[in-house]
């Protein structure tokens, strides 16, 4: 008989493709492991590996297992979180995704919050680039995501929290009225983030064609690198709202100018449409707005 065991075996060795590191991965020993791939192959009557010297590689019949197999344990993942449900509004255990330009920011208004209203969450925190979530979420690694929406696909529900507002952050020399025509960023000098951050995408939908001086080639990581850039004269850069408090203290020698029209981002939740007890998501959208409405008093959510 298969058993969950043997497929969170070899859903493990199926991304790592190694014994070795799957076994420690399962914390297993590597022969407990390996007898487990062995007699999910006989029930399944096909060989699911190849093994080599310097590791394993899927069979074609592997690959196809594999899918099925994933499948199958987001299926019980799913299973596990809707009788963990019961164990409160957010129920007892939730892991949550937040992007790089969200968490530094947010995530210290409103873990406070969270730890007052639902002590007994237990709560994993993982912060990552949007493919990355995405990818998390689809594989049941994480239960719900902050990000910037729209994001995802049909396999996706979202929640729509509060818009971020975009500002220019230009050095504190720079001879510049207190709002900046949109239009006019065409030509500036425009410090982004690296490939793959969803902020770089966003700036660049915010400024349009941008020109040859886009500073794309120094692949800042972090809107904190980006800013030690901008303080020292070598560009601008849009910086979203709220990461002001943070990145922006009295003696930071940068300049903030609004932009005409305001352009913003939606900050929202995501989460698997298949995921059961959607609710508890909704529950913690409206921790995530409250907090936001009483840092950001006048601003207008979603």
């Amino acid at each position: 008989m298969i058993t969950l065991r043997q497929l969170r075996y070899f859903h493990t060795l199926g991304e790592i493709l190694h014994f070795g590191h799957a076994a420690e991965a399962c914390h297993v020993s590597q022969p407990a492991l390996s007898m487990q791939i062995k007699e999910l192959e006989a029930e399944l009557g096909v060989m699911l590996i190849e093994r080599r010297k310097t590791g394993v590689q899927l069979t074609g019949e592997g690959r196809e297992v594999a899918r099925r197999v994933s499948d199958i344990l987001l299926k019980v993942q799913d299973l596990q979180n809707f009788t963990a449900d019961k164990g409160g509004p957010l129920g007892r255990s939730l892991s949550l995704g937040v992007i790089p330009t969200i968490a530094p920011y947010f995530l210290p208004l409103v873990l406070p919050e969270l730890q007052q209203r639902y002590a007994e969450l237990d709560l994993t925190l993982h912060e990552a680039q949007t493919d990355h979530l995405l990818d998390e979420l689809r594989e049941g690694a994480l239960d719900v995501a902050l990000l910037a929406l729209p994001a995802g696909d049909e396999r996706f529900h979202s929640q729509a929290l509060f818009s971020d507002r975009f500002l220019l952050a230009m050095p504190a020399s720079a001879p510049e009225p207190d709002s900046i025509k949109v239009g006019d960023l065409q030509a500036e000098k425009l410090i982004l983030l690296e490939e793959g951050h969803c902020l770089r995408d966003q700036a660049l939908a915010v400024c349009g064609a941008v020109g040859t001086g886009a500073m794309s080639k120094f692949g800042a990581t972090s809107l904190t690198t980006v800013l030690q850039m901008v303080a020292n004269g070598y560009g601008s850069t849009l910086l979203p709202e709220m990461a002001v408090p943070v990145e922006v203290r009295a003696d930071t020698p940068i300049a903030l100018r609004h932009l005409q029209p305001e352009p913003s981002r939606t900050i929202g939740l995501l989460w698997r449409a298949s995921a059961p007890g959607y609710e508890r998501f909704e529950k913690l959208g409206e921790v995530f707005l409250d907090v936001w409405r009483r840092s950001h008093p006048g601003i207008q959510s979603r």
